[in-house]
């Protein structure tokens, strides 16, 4: 996809949402950083569910050290992986504390120096959080980067490299936002759907799926 293609992708998908919100719940970055460790391999849903019951009881690195492991274990219970992500998420409690006076860090490296924090879960914390123009790569992103043409690349961290390398500056900090959702709701894993879909026409995907009845 060229410059041009790219540009015009990019300003459709903010014409559609010009102010793009992640859909985890959470009203803190310490808060966000626990719903994003959670959301690995589970849902946005699934992981709201159980933070409306977590936050409200602990929702700050000394509350969850205090509410202890097992008892995080039963309120993500419903999370895939519940189990180490609850170990992870009482380590990252103890690391904070010790470390960081009970704040979130600003920083990749040391966000990745959080039990259960990898590099998208770090570049999604920085960009939301912290206002940094990150852009973290999940399944939906890297399959609409390669779909379209937009940023192809054979694994995560070359399509998050190609993706910082061709966004045009002012599309960067909500880049990730844009393609996630148009991931998740229009250009589906088993069958994208084309035929409502906002950026067909610049996409370089084929064949274009039809409507379900043709």
């Amino acid at each position: 996809m060229n410059a041009t293609k790219r540009r015009a992708l990019y300003e459709t998908l903010q014409s559609l949402n010009p102010h793009p919100k992640p859909e985890l719940e959470f009203t803190s970055p310490f808060e966000l950083l626990i719903a994003v460790m959670l959301s690995a391999q589970a849902t946005d849903v699934s992981v709201n569910k159980a933070t409306r019951k977590m936050f409200p009881v602990a929702n700050t690195p000394d509350k969850l050290l205090a509410l202890g492991e097992e008892s995080v274990a039963d309120y993500i219970r419903t999370i895939g992986l519940y189990r180490s992500k609850a170990r992870n998420v009482i380590a990252t409690c103890e690391i904070l504390l010790a470390q960081y006076g009970g704040e979130v860090p600003h920083t990749r490296e040391a966000l990745e120096g959080l039990p259960g924090v990898g590099r998208k879960t770090a570049n999604v914390v920085l960009n939301i959080a912290f206002g940094q123009p990150t852009i973290a790569v999940d399944t939906h992103i890297f399959r609409v980067a390669n779909r379209t043409g937009l940023a192809p690349g054979k694994d995560v961290r070359a399509v998050e490299a190609a993706l910082e390398k061709f966004t045009p500056p002012e599309f960067r900090q909500d880049a990730h936002h844009w393609l996630i959702l148009h991931g998740r709701y229009v250009c589906k894993a088993r069958r994208p759907e084309c035929w409502h879909c906002a950026i067909e026409p610049l996409c370089e995907y084929r064949p274009k799926t039809p409507p379900p009845d043709l």
